[in-house]
């Protein structure tokens, strides 16, 4: 009696197309070396945008609690008081302020971490005979800070503008910048503060990302094989993954991301100064004056921003891998 053959495993991939039987265009070009040198990188980045564009009017809420009594020791303001109050004031869209720089940054910023992130790990995932291993924690840190801190240089620019636009109705009518777009920022910036301009902050922009970074992707990697290996099914490891990775990203980040704030918001005082000289000063600053419990002023919207935005992308980015995969077998 023959025996039934046995299905091959559900993750398992498609076989390639019978000799003779053409790809199309597409399916040939996602199988192409450049695209898949590319791919790490372009997946990362639309990830990003797409998680950005769900999340922005927490981005924008938060900007606005990190903004709020400056200067001045005080408990936190509630996230639904300045969500109300920035609708009252200048209708629902207001909270999508900066949207224009948001996208950019992604472009860039996540665009270039993920990229470099994946590029790394894989790396490091190869045996000197070219098999693959599983990678310790210690070299995922390592892929994570490498990561965040070189995709957060080509970010700032963008950072920078998207921090300025969303603040800007915090300052008084006779300060504010105004800008259109994104585009209007970057150009005036150039113009009127020259090239270091766009980079205002990049300290704190680096350190908050190299945190963020550990936090988000070497944690997620970490926690989904440990997950994985107390049997939970594929489905709940990837969610409980998911949500550890907001909240360490969260809790790492949080005080990086409020001195980054507080900097590239900033205007020149009258005597030609500006109220911080760095990321130090800026500290030592909210600390005596504001207590060591402001860097953590708004934990509560951070983390909602984070933890969605950090599902969203590593979701978005499975889906899109997903679609490319099954475009490549076309």
């Amino acid at each position: 009696m023959a025996s039934t053959p046995k299905s091959p495993p559900p993750d398992a991939p498609k076989p390639a197309p019978p000799t003779g039987q053409s790809q199309t265009a597409v399916g040939k070009f996602l199988n192409s070396k450049p695209w898949r040198t590319a791919e790490p990188f372009v997946l990362g980045g639309l990830s990003g945008i797409i998680a950005t564009t769900c999340i922005q009017p927490i981005d924008m809420v938060k900007v606005r609690i990190q903004l709020a009594g400056e200067g001045a020791k005080g408990g936190g303001v509630s996230p639904f008081t300045v969500a109300k109050n920035i609708i009252a004031q200048d209708g629902f869209l207001a909270l999508y302020t900066g949207i224009s720089a948001a996208w950019l940054r992604q472009a860039t910023y996540t665009t270039a971490r993920m990229g470099i992130f994946r590029a790394v790990s894989d790396y490091l995932e190869k045996n000197p005979d070219g098999t693959k291993r599983q990678t310790s924690f210690a070299e995922k840190t390592f892929a994570g800070l490498a990561a965040g801190g070189l995709g957060s240089i080509i970010g700032t620019p963008a950072d920078v503008a998207l921090i300025r636009m969303q603040a800007d109705n915090t300052l008084p009518v006779d300060q504010r910048r105004n800008y259109t777009g994104v585009t209007n920022a970057l150009v005036r910036i150039i113009k009127e503060e020259g090239v270091r301009g766009m980079f205002a902050g990049a300290t704190p922009v680096v350190v908050r990302a190299m945190s963020l970074n550990v936090g988000m992707l070497a944690t997620h990697d970490q926690a989904l094989d440990s997950l994985k290996e107390y049997g939970l099914s594929p489905t709940m490891s990837n969610i409980g993954a998911k949500l550890i990775s907001g909240f360490f990203a969260s809790a790492m980040s949080l005080p990086f991301d409020f001195v980054k704030t507080r900097i590239q918001k900033q205007k020149k005082l009258p005597d030609g100064t500006y109220p911080y000289k760095n990321m130090i000063h800026c500290a030592t600053r909210v600390i005596a004056e504001e207590g060591p419990m402001a860097f953590y002023r708004g934990f509560t919207t951070y983390y909602v921003r984070i933890a969605p935005h950090a599902m969203l992308t590593l979701t978005a980015l499975d889906a899109l891998k997903a679609a490319v995969k099954k475009a490549q077998q076309a």
